[in-house]
């Protein structure tokens, strides 16, 4: 299991996006629909593989399956960090050692097909904190994004069980750093302008 992409929610696709692009100083990508939650998205390149998404509900969309997936039934207030994802090669492997992850969820946007694992009330364990278990059946988004000079520094995740999230998860990325304390996550990327952090 490894990183795959970062998730930055809001109220509107247009103040997600915005938030990212105003915190990191670079445009964001068009991406597309997902017809099971009825959510759209905007994507950003980040280096080693990676990249950076903003999503919210469409409201010209009616969804396939509810709840909608990331919490958004559940967000409010501004447009934020919320959550992140990581991705393997052995989904059924996966699902049976992490199965807080949710059920497996076939999804499709454009060309891109994968599965995901998603929880029955919409929301990852640890207050959202868990990553979102994913498997790419197509390929990946990533390389197909233009590169803006941004990637990730660090990822910070706490949780009043952040040594069992950590322990649990098991995940070796230096960039990763699990503590224990108020359920919160944050995020350093280096970018042309210097470090920025959402």
């Amino acid at each position: 299991m490894e990183l795959d992409h970062l998730v930055v929610v809001g109220q509107t696709l247009e103040e997600a996006r915005a938030v990212i692009e105003e915190a990191l100083g670079v445009p964001m990508q068009a991406g597309g629909k997902h017809a099971v939650f009825g959510t759209h998205n905007a994507l950003l390149h980040l280096a080693d593989g990676l990249y950076l998404e903003a999503i919210a509900k469409d409201p010209d969309a009616v969804p396939e399956k509810t709840p909608c997936w990331y919490g958004l039934d559940h967000h409010s207030g501004s447009a934020r960090l919320t959550s992140w994802a990581c991705r393997t090669s052995q989904p059924q492997e996966a699902a049976a050692k992490w199965p807080e992850a949710g059920a497996a969820v076939d999804l499709r946007r454009g060309a891109y097909h994968w599965t995901m694992f998603v929880p029955e009330i919409g929301v990852q364990p640890y207050d959202g904190l868990f990553p979102a278990l994913l498997s790419w059946h197509s390929a990946h988004p990533a390389p197909q994004l233009t590169p803006q000079g941004c990637r990730l520094q660090a990822l910070y995740v706490t949780h009043p069980d952040g040594a069992r999230l950590q322990t649990t998860l098991q995940l070796k990325d230096p960039r990763l750093q699990i503590a224990t304390g108020p359920a919160a996550i944050s995020a350093e990327f280096e970018t042309p302008h210097g470090l920025r952090r959402l």
